[in-house]
Formats: structure tokens, C-alpha cells, sequence
């Protein structure tokens, strides 16, 4: 299996692991920041050279070694379950992507169908009831994640826990895991600990979300998305990222953490 969605600084810096609507955007212009002085010119995403990836077969080896060797300093980060599953949402499902299509193409007209899911248009504002489609997004992701139906589940809406995992159980090791929610903090400890080319001012950079202009608003507070059901729903598909990053399951409206991340509770649990 290898090491899927690692990035590496191409000084062999740092090695992070992506994990999907937790600032990957960010995290990866600092990276290549680090390294060359500049932002890359587009998504991050997109770069194929100035930066090491795992989806780069000619990088793979470089990386697999590095990684196992433990030769850099390897992090990620994490999201509030809660806030990341409407990211995905409003991103993924309501949002015009950067081609100009509906995300998987068929993807959006599926849920239409099959679940009654409503997403609006750029042409009429993106008008429509965003709690009901939710919540039957979420039943959706549900679907997928618990029973791979219809469909395989996307890596938007995969469970934290479950990207993490991949880089413990083909012999990575984690040196800091940070969240979201306390960004500039958890990014100082990564760079603080790492020799970079370029020194990095987290005060002066930017925050790159991609997909902000590309969909609805959230027209809500979070809490407000989450009934009895949702929330059992929640627990039931992502009751592993809630323990082990230390989110609140009990109060949607509480984006932030209740306790420490016990790495070695990470690598214990995740690992085996």
C-alpha cells in the first residue's frame, strides 16, 4: 500500500500526511514555501514538481524511505468532525468545482435521485433548505463509509482516523499531530523543530481554501445542522476521530478540543 497522501518538502524537511478539509491547502503552500521562498501559483494540489508527493511514482521510493527510516519530522492535523463533514458538504456537494463541473460528475445527480438531496445552482443563489439536504448528505456518507453503498466512500468524508492510519500501519511514526482549530499554534511546533531554506511567518501567511468562492455560504450555525439523528449518525462513522483527537461529540456547537492528543494512544489504536 505504501504511504498515499503523504507529501515531503523536497529538502526532505518534513513529511505530512494530508488529510482531507483539515487546511491541506494551507499546510502544503507552507511546505513549499519552506523550501523555495514563494507561494506555488495555483492549488497546491496541482503542483508536480517543487514539492514530493506520494501520488508521484517517481518520488515514491524517496518517500517510502524516508518515512521508514524516520528520517524527518512527520505531522498532520486534524478537524472537528462536526465543522468537516459540512465542509465537505458545501465544498464537494454544493460547490461548482475548479473545472467547472459538479464534483465525480454523476456523483451529485445520484443523491438527488436516490436520497433527495438539494444543492441549488450558482443562477438562483444557491437557494434551498441546506439542514434538510444535509442531514440526508449525512445519511449518505453513512451509506458509504458503513457499508460502501453506492458507493465507495470519498476521502472528504473517510474518517480521520483512517487516513492517519495508513502511515502507522506501513511504518510511519508521527511526531506531532495538531488541530485545525488552534492552526498557527500547531504549525509553530512543526516549524520550530524543522531546518528550513526559508524562515516562515505564520502571521503573514495566508489561509488558501480552494472551494471558498465555488458554493453556498453556510447559512447556519453548526449546531443547527445536527439533530438527535444526525449526531447518532456521527457517532456511528467517525466515533474513532471524536476519542482519539478529543473532540466534544455531545456539543456540536463546541468546534474545539476538550483534551490533549495522546500520540502514543494514536499509535497504539491506529497501528494494529
Amino acid at each position: 500500500m505504501g504511504f498515499p497522501g503523504v507529501w515531503m518538502t523536497e529538502t526532505e524537511s518534513m513529511v505530512y500526511r494530508v488529510v482531507p478539509k483539515c487546511a491541506c491547502s494551507t499546510i502544503g503552500q507552507i511546505m513549499y514555501y519552506s523550501d523555495h521562498g514563494s507561494f506555488y501559483d495555483g492549488d497546491i494540489h496541482d503542483a508536480q514538481d517543487g514539492i514530493y508527493k506520494w501520488a508521484q511514482e517517481e518520488n515514491q521510493d524517496r518517500i517510502a524511505r524516508n518515512v521508514k527510516a524516520h528520517e524527518s519530522f512527520a505531522f498532520t492535523a486534524v478537524r472537528n468532525p462536526y465543522a468537516r463533514i459540512l465542509s465537505s458538504f458545501f465544498d464537494k456537494i454544493c460547490g461548482i468545482q475548479r473545472n467547472g463541473n459538479r464534483y465525480r460528475n454523476n456523483l451529485v445527480p445520484l443523491l438527488v435521485q436516490k436520497y433527495g438531496v438539494e444543492v441549488g445552482d450558482p443562477e438562483n443563489g444557491f437557494e434551498f433548505d441546506q439542514i434538510k439536504s444535509f442531514r440526508r448528505f449525512l445519511l449518505f456518507a453513512r451509506d458509504t463509509i458503513r457499508f460502501r453503498r453506492p458507493m465507495d466512500p470519498d476521502i472528504h468524508w473517510s474518517a480521520m482516523s483512517g487516513h492517519i492510519s495508513t502511515f502507522i500501519l506501513n511504518g510511519g511514526t508521527y511526531d506531532h499531530i495538531f488541530w485545525t482549530e488552534a492552526f498557527d499554534d500547531g504549525m509553530k511546533t512543526v516549524l520550530d523543530r524543522v531546518k528550513t531554506p526559508h524562515e516562515v511567518d505564520l502571521t503573514a501567511i495566508p489561509r488558501f481554501n480552494e472551494s471558498a468562492v465555488h458554493g453556498p455560504e453556510r447559512a447556519h450555525p453548526v449546531e443547527e445542522y445536527f439533530d438527535d439523528l444526525s449526531m447518532h449518525l456521527m457517532w456511528e462513522i467517525y466515533h474513532r476521530d471524536f476519542r482519539l483527537f478529543r473532540y466534544d461529540f455531545d456539543n456540536p456547537a463546541n468546534k474545539l478540543p476538550v483534551g490533549d492528543i495522546d500520540l502514543d494512544e494514536v499509535h497504539k489504536k491506529l497501528g494494529s
